[in-house]
């Protein structure tokens, strides 16, 4: 089993910045995808970003050039800076961990922390 705790939500006004952290602890693979997903009120979760243990990223074109993701291998944390925020980014975030094992997948969340952005 993965656990996945986040920090770093809260309330911030229009154009403002917050950073979100998330570290993983359990039974980790070592190559992995962690990132960040989203749902806005009413809503779908959705990606907003990713990073693998290679360092490959792939950002939702919502968020690209606002938004940056990075991550430590060595503490299994990743973290998540959200500069220009806008009052549509407001959405519960949600930690995640993908690993594969053989031809199976498996997916872990965090718990998820509230982001406000008011305009």
């Amino acid at each position: 089993q993965v656990q996945l705790v986040e920090s770093g939500g809260g309330l911030v006004q229009a154009g403002g910045s917050l950073r979100l952290s998330c570290a993983a602890s359990g039974s980790i693979f070592s190559k992995n995808a962690m990132g960040w997903y989203r749902q806005p009120p009413g809503k779908e979760r959705e990606l907003v970003a990713l990073i693998t243990t290679g360092g490959t990223t792939n950002y939702a074109d919502s968020v690209k050039g606002r938004f940056t993701i990075s991550r430590d291998n060595a503490k299994n944390t990743v973290l998540l800076q959200m500069n220009s925020l806008k009052p549509e980014d407001t959405a519960v975030y949600y930690c995640n961990l993908r690993q594969r094992q053989g031809v199976n997948a498996y997916d872990y969340w965090g718990q998820g922390t509230q982001v406000t952005v008011s305009s």
